[in-house]
Parts: structure tokens; sequence; C-alpha cells
């Protein structure tokens, strides 16, 4: 297959879902491999001058990402943006999802007036999930927001909010708040559906639900709001942020250089 899409240069930006966290990889940038890795790899197949750069940095809030990701990104010339943010801001900012939306649209704005395809993101459905599902009427709201904005600027969204596999507890990192290999790997799979770009990646049948499983088990809330949630607030709170992290992919370049696998048809799986 020669050029199976029209893409030569992919820029990521966003916060830990677009790193990667909770998908580890010791042989990836940072450790990290994540839902826009796996991606890449897929739209380097057959695409030898393909390059790849992603700017994300975990914790970062919306204006964050705007004033730090953006202009660099634009900068880099890609012709394929991903953007997701606005997550950190809904769930330990309480901020109100209206102005949220007006930030993301200008940002969307400036990328896809450079004739870029930009591809935008709805939060997932955290309603089954204790303590966030409080929250998911904001998050339903800006979501709403975000279709709008995908529309004004003829730009792709990738809906998590309808994708019901990531309501199975193996799609989730045991802190609840990033994906686990599995997820970012169905998450890969939609965004290269969404893009109608033909690729490997296998649905996966999820593990098992354990005997005593995150979301019913009370006990288990218990321990994961004493070693997950509360240590986040208590660094919010401090101002100990991740203000020091650079991107893991700073830089266009192939998807597999010296210190990366090699590629197979095949790659791809979790």
């Amino acid at each position: 297959m020669v050029n199976p899409h029209p893409w030569n240069r992919l820029v990521a930006l966003g916060d830990s879902f677009t790193e990667g966290v909770g998908d580890p990889e010791p042989e990836s940038p940072g450790g990290l491999r994540g839902w826009a890795d796996r991606v890449a790899e897929e739209l380097s197949v057959d695409h030898p001058d393909f390059a790849y750069a992603n700017l994300a940095v975990r914790g970062r809030l919306l204006q964050q990402i705007i004033e730090e990701q953006v202009e660099p990104a634009l900068a880099l010339n890609p012709d394929l943006v991903t953007i997701s943010g606005g997550g950190n801001d809904l769930v330990f900012r309480a901020s109100d999802p209206d102005r949220l939306a007006e930030k993301f649209d200008e940002a969307v704005d400036r990328l896809s007036a450079t004739g870029a395809t930009v591809v935008l993101f709805t939060g997932p459905d955290w309603g089954a999930t204790p303590v966030f599902g409080l929250i998911r009427g904001k998050i339903a709201i800006f979501n709403e927001h975000l279709r709008a904005i995908a529309v004004r600027h003829d730009s792709i969204i990738v809906d998590l909010w309808a994708l019901r596999q990531l309501r199975d507890h193996s799609m989730w990192d045991p802190d609840r708040l990033h994906f686990s290999p599995l997820g970012h790997h169905t998450i890969a799979a939609m965004v290269l559906d969404t893009l109608n770009v033909p690729h490997s990646l296998e649905p996966l049948e999820p593990k098992p639900l354990p005997k005593s499983s995150w979301r019913g088990a009370r006990t288990e809330d218990l321990v994961w709001a004493r070693e997950y949630l509360a240590p986040w607030i208590l660094r919010r709170l401090r101002h100990r942020t991740y203000e020091d992290r650079a991107a893991k992919r700073p830089e266009p370049g192939p998807v597999f250089g010296s210190a990366m696998p090699e590629h197979t048809s095949s790659s791809g799986g979790s």
C-alpha cells in the first residue's frame, strides 16, 4: 500500500492523556507509549517520510497547553494536529465549561487556520466512577461545546463519551485517572477509524473482571482515595505540579528511531 493517508507530519498537544501516562514502555521516549504513539506507528506504515512530535505534558491545564504548546506546534508545520485539554481544569479546578470552551475555540481556530487537519476529543463518561461521577454534567456540557467547535472549524472529533468499551475497568490505570495500555490501544484504534485510515489494530478482549473490582468494592474505593486522590489534591494545594517536565517528543521525527523497537505490520497491540 502506498500513501494510505494524506498526512506527513503529526503533532500532538495536551496533558497526561496525550503524553501516554498509564501506558509504560521503557523503550519509548519518556518511558511512555500511549494512544498518540500508537496512532503515529500506524500512520508511518508505507509512509517513510512520516514524522511525529508529541508536545503533551502531564498535569497541564488548558491555558498552559495553549500558552506552551500551540505556538511551538505551529512552528513545526504539521498537516495533522491532535489537541486535548480541559480535563484537569474540570476535575481539579471546578472550572466553568463554557469559559473553557471559549479558550479551546480560539486555540482550534489558530491551528485550523494553517490548513492542518485538527483532531479533537470529547471527554469519556466517568459516570460510574466514584467522585468523578459528580462532575459528569460539566463534562457533558464541555463535550457539546467541543462538538460545536469541531463543526465551526471543520475539525474531526473522536467521541470518547460514546466509546462504551471505556466503561470496562480493564481500560483504566489503577489510579482511575489515566487509561491502561488496553485503553490507549482502544482509543488509538478509534482515532484511526475516525480518520478513515486502514490499520492493524485489532479489538482486544477485556481482561476478566477481578472478584473484587474497583466498581463495587467500597474498601478499594477508600484505598484509592488515600493512595491516589488525596496525594494529587495535596500536590495541587501546595502548587507542586509538573512545571519542570518537558515534552517527550519535542521535535518531529521518525516514529521508530534508533532506540525504538523494529516496526512490523502487526505492531500496535498492548
